[in-house]
């Protein structure tokens, strides 16, 4: 894939929407369908036309993850420190991924077998979401440097909460997979994060408000 800074935005955008989504369900149970929809259809992605084509060819998809990079690598005083855990977390883990050959393997193996299965059913579909979060704690949870997601203790015990969780940071974990592609490393968020705002701000104008 080209190093691009456009490609690195919409991965972090991606990553941050999944964040997000995170956060919204693990501190009220609410989720925004369409978001969460494409969010997932992400993680099934992996021969993408372009970097926007995993996340529907439409910048308006990941609207909020481009206002979510804006507030937390911008000037505002008002980020989100839980939210900056989490990014963190999902970036240290993706670098593990990377380097171990054989769980990139099976992740890749595992996605693949999904292919019959969503010819049948929603991406949304428990039994999918069920999948995805049987794939994550098997390729990704067992690098270990566990995220602990933070919410209501009475939503997080529940089954399929978990389980929503775990699709979720698997989808940030795919998204942190187009942002490395794209050249993107922690160095970018300490001597490019004006031009990385910067150019959030000109994609998040192309969307429709």
């Amino acid at each position: 894939m080209q190093t691009s800074l456009s490609t690195q935005i919409i991965g972090l955008a991606g990553l941050s929407q999944a964040i997000s989504l995170l956060q919204s369900l693990a501190r009220h149970n609410k989720l925004d369908q369409e978001l969460y929809q494409t969010t997932l259809a992400s993680i099934t992605n992996l021969n993408p036309d372009s970097p926007l084509a995993v996340y529907g060819d439409d910048l308006n998809l990941i609207r909020s993850g481009l206002q979510s990079v804006i507030s937390q690598l911008g000037d505002s005083s008002n980020r989100d420190v839980e939210f900056t855990r989490y990014l963190v977390g999902v970036l240290a883990l993706e670098r593990k991924l990377n380097k171990n050959q054989a769980n990139m393997a099976e992740l890749g193996k595992q996605l693949g077998q999904l292919e019959r299965q969503l010819q049948h059913f929603a991406v949304t579909d428990d039994t999918i979401v069920g999948r995805f979060a049987d794939i994550y704690s098997d390729c990704i949870s067992s690098l270990g440097s566990r995220i602990q997601v933070y919410g209501q203790p009475d939503l997080l015990q529940q089954t399929a909460i978990q389980q929503k969780v775990r699709a979720l940071l698997l989808a940030a974990v795919r998204a942190a997979v187009l942002w490395r592609q794209a050249g993107g490393s922690r160095l970018n968020f300490i001597f490019q994060r004006r031009k990385l705002v910067a150019a959030a701000r000109h994609m998040l104008a192309q969307t429709t408000p």
